[in-house]
């Protein structure tokens, strides 16, 4: 049985930072009333001190027509191989200035547009959290797993080094 603990304010903002910025890769969910829900992997670019999530996407995509008519969003974040998960809700805002490009631009972005940041197509989507949750380890995957062959083998139960919580940015 793993730990429950809710992170709060700087700490919370810290977690989403921490996770988000190490996973990359998160699946990027609109139109959450609709079934199936549009769901697309993202890269997230920034995540700045406030927690709020920066990405890059065309102005033409279906996404930035999504979020101009529904601007709550879910991004699903997972790496198995460190057992971290993350799942954020919020508020998802489209910026077309020039500033915001430069502020998160990367050369990766120039496969999605021709022009590069210079392509009058670029948007920034700044993604605001309202509510977020985690799933973690204390001890990290490796030692999470031998408790759990330990506790297999022992029969007894063990904590398995679990942690998850809400995160009230």
């Amino acid at each position: 049985m793993g730990d429950k603990k809710d992170l709060f304010s700087n700490e919370a903002i810290s977690k989403i930072k921490e996770m988000a910025e190490d996973i990359k890769m998160c699946m990027f969910c609109t139109e959450l009333s609709v079934r199936p829900i549009p769901t697309r992997p993202m890269t997230v670019l920034e995540v700045d001190d406030m927690g709020n999530l920066w990405f890059i996407s065309s102005s033409k995509s279906n996404k930035n027509f999504e979020i101009k008519h529904d601007d709550d969003v879910q991004l699903i974040f997972a790496k198995n191989s460190d057992s971290h998960y993350l799942s954020v809700f919020g508020k998802a805002l489209i910026y077309k200035d020039k500033s915001h490009v430069e502020d998160i631009w990367t050369p990766v972005a120039n496969t999605w547009f021709e022009e590069g940041k210079n392509d009058p197509d670029v948007s920034v989507i700044k993604v605001e959290p309202s509510d977020a949750y985690y799933w973690d380890t204390k001890y990290g995957k490796m030692v999470s797993m031998l408790k759990m062959a330990a506790a297999a083998v022992t029969g007894k139960t063990m904590d398995d080094g679990g942690v998850e919580g809400k995160l009230n940015v």
